[in-house]
């Protein structure tokens, strides 16, 4: 297949035109505090497996609205100290799943925390987690709901769930508060990037293929995945782009890599047709802090996958310095 999008070496020198928001700042500040004087218990229930090394709990917490968010945690059983934190938040349509699904990082000396995302989980993976917001209408898929408003845009509360599982997390007595990452892929990466950015106790982010960069060109270029819905949508809402591209200035994740101080590792795949390289790029390319990407020539969505997860462990346990 041809490349879909820019390649080298225009991708390395490409500057987003997605303007930042006079009220950005005031409006997640706003945004975060409002959702934690919602604080509510923290449920962490230990989960039967047959796992033998490897310790598992269902954790529920507050969320946006104080919605009860679901994840799994999963820990090394032999540990001695405090833990470094790898959380990971999960691609378009997918849920926490199960979790045997996911010991890399226990397995590597981490605790793990897979967090559900509200309202998904029935695509690709399972999830647990109701979302009991309402919206405007919108195209099939999660990407339009609510997109005419900022304060009712679904990634508004899907973010929020982010910063406020580390709210959850970062008390317990085997966390090291010190050594939090995010990561994930797609929308997942998205997730990372946008609480990496709101959260200044995040240490590291790994974004793989990222999702909700860019929009105005990914929208224009993508040629499948859920990019289109906007395309979908603003095929009948003729009258709206202007309000939607408006509210989707406060989500961009390019907006949010300009404001972020966190490690990153990123990946980008050159063949993606779903998340557009030039999308990851210009996220990439506006991030403020220290930054590294690791392109796959001839992947498509994919990405690195395996690759790419044995380079963040070996990357993750240089920078928090995990040696067994």
């Amino acid at each position: 297949m041809p490349f879909p999008d820019l390649t080298q070496p225009e991708l390395g020198v490409y500057i987003s035109n997605v303007e930042m928001p006079e009220d950005f700042d005031a409006f997640w500040q706003t945004t975060i505090a409002q959702a934690r004087e919602l604080w509510g218990d923290v449920r962490i229930v230990p989960e039967p497996t047959t796992l033998k090394v490897i310790e598992v709990f269902d954790v529920t917490f507050p969320g946006f609205g104080g919605h009860p968010i679901k994840g799994w945690l999963i820990l090394p059983k032999e540990r001695k100290g405090r833990l470094p934190l790898v959380m990971q938040s999960i691609g378009y349509g997918g849920g926490r799943s199960l979790p045997h699904e996911q010991l890399h990082w226990a397995a590597s000396g981490f605790a793990y925390f897979r967090m559900d995302t509200r309202g998904q989980g029935s695509v690709w993976s399972v999830g647990a987690t109701a979302d009991p917001e309402g919206s405007f209408s919108s195209s099939p898929g999660f990407l339009t709901r609510g997109v005419l408003n900022k304060n009712d845009y679904n990634y508004r509360r899907v973010f929020t769930d982010g910063v406020r599982a580390i709210d959850a997390l970062v008390a317990l007595d085997f966390i090291d508060p010190e050594r939090i990452a995010l990561c994930g892929d797609s929308q997942g990466g998205a997730i990372s990037i946008a609480a990496g950015a709101l959260d200044p106790r995040v240490k590291a982010i790994m974004p793989d293929v990222p999702f909700l960069c860019d929009f105005r060109r990914s929208v224009a270029v993508a040629s499948r995945g859920p990019y289109l819905e906007i395309v979908r949508f603003l095929s009948q809402h003729r009258d709206k782009s202007q309000p939607l591209f408006e509210t989707l200035r406060y989500f961009d994740c390019v907006n949010f890599a300009r404001q972020s101080r966190a490690n990153a590792l990123f990946s980008v795949a050159l063949m993606d047709e779903i998340c557009p390289p030039s999308g990851v790029y210009g996220a990439y390319n506006a991030y403020a802090g220290p930054k590294s990407i690791v392109e796959y020539e001839f992947n498509n969505h994919e990405g690195g996958q395996s690759f790419q997860e044995r380079r963040q462990m070996a990357w993750l346990s240089d920078l928090f310095a995990v040696t067994s």
